[in-house]
């Protein structure tokens, strides 16, 4: 009797999961950044749907030409949403007023899933499928890299532990179904189950996040996808352009003025000029953070509640905290 090779099974599982979980959401739409978790769901749909990639129109973004090689290869048809600054500082506005935060890194991200779940409602499209999970579940984000399996470990259970998707909260303010296959029950087990040395592991010389997935998959992605490095939604789409946008926006003084102002009176300590402009429509719609609670463990930086064994305050961004 042949010898199951152990790595081929986990690979096996993974994509026999993945795929039968895409297959059971019936999505008539997804979210495409040509990064790798939206590619993988893209190569196990089978069948036809919208799919929607943002750009910023005023700044360098990375997504494009990926979202574009994907939704070929599986017979997609692709809504480029390409997003002029005056789009962009709307959707800001009206994400504050969803998820009540004024995070930074959390609204450069989040005006992406905002802008491309609007038009995927406004298109009659039922649902949309994300990628949302897969970072979490299989250690895709760059600062695992640096842990010992240990470190991995622990910090994964932590991560999971807290892990929150704003996209729940934007489709439901939208009014559209939300499938996120990554966090389907058995997914999430299997991906629990696997050992951390096969979520950071090395390919050809070159230490990668989520390489037990990129195995699973490679053969079903071209390699420029499956081994493609990491980068933030906000770097893919160019909604990270926005910080130096609000740098050379606002004044020096009137940001000196003001931050003083907002952390003497409402005890908040805003880091960037960017910061203060979300804190200020943050603050048309909601309370100061301190006044929203009286929770113990409270954020250093802006007063907020945060969660027994989280390291970041989703209110402001601060981390570590």
């Amino acid at each position: 009797m042949a010898r199951i090779d152990p790595l081929q099974e986990i690979c096996s599982k993974i994509k026999l999961l993945v795929s039968g979980t895409v297959a059971r959401c019936m999505t008539d739409s997804i979210a495409l950044s040509g990064g790798l978790d939206s590619s993988v769901l893209a190569s196990c749909l089978g069948r036809k749907a919208s799919a929607y990639a943002m750009v910023a129109k005023d700044f360098p973004s990375t997504d494009l030409v990926n979202a574009q090689l994907v939704a070929n290869l599986n017979g997609l048809k692709l809504k480029i949403l390409s997003v002029s600054i005056d789009e962009l500082l709307e959707a800001v506005e009206e994400t504050i007023k969803i998820l009540r935060v004024f995070n930074p890194i959390e609204i450069r991200n989040s005006i992406v899933v905002y802008i491309t779940m609007k038009s995927a409602k406004r298109d009659g499209c039922k649902s949309i499928m994300t990628g949302d999970g897969a970072d979490e579940l299989f250690a895709g984000y760059n600062f695992f890299q640096r842990m010992s399996p240990s470190e991995l470990k622990n910090d994964l259970e932590r991560i999971w532990s807290v892990m929150h998707f704003p996209s729940r909260d934007i489709s439901n303010s939208i009014g559209l179904d939300l499938c996120t296959p990554f966090l389907d029950k058995e997914v999430v087990e299997l991906a629990k189950s696997i050992p951390p040395e096969l979520k950071i592991h090395e390919e050809n010389g070159k230490k990668f996040g989520k390489w037990i997935l990129r195995k699973a998959f490679e053969e079903s992605l071209p390699r420029s996808i499956a081994w493609r490095d990491k980068a933030a939604m906000q770097d893919g789409s160019g909604t990270s352009g926005l910080t130096n946008f609000f740098e050379n926006l606002i004044p020096d003084h009137l940001f000196s003025e003001r931050a003083k102002r907002y952390l003497e009176q409402e005890q908040v300590a805003l880091q960037s000029k960017e910061a203060l402009h979300y804190y200020e429509i943050y603050r048309k719609y909601y309370d100061c953070p301190a006044a929203l609670h009286s929770s113990k463990n409270k954020c250093p930086n802006c007063n907020f509640s945060v969660e027994k064994g989280s390291r970041f305050c989703r209110m402001c961004g601060s981390f570590p905290i």
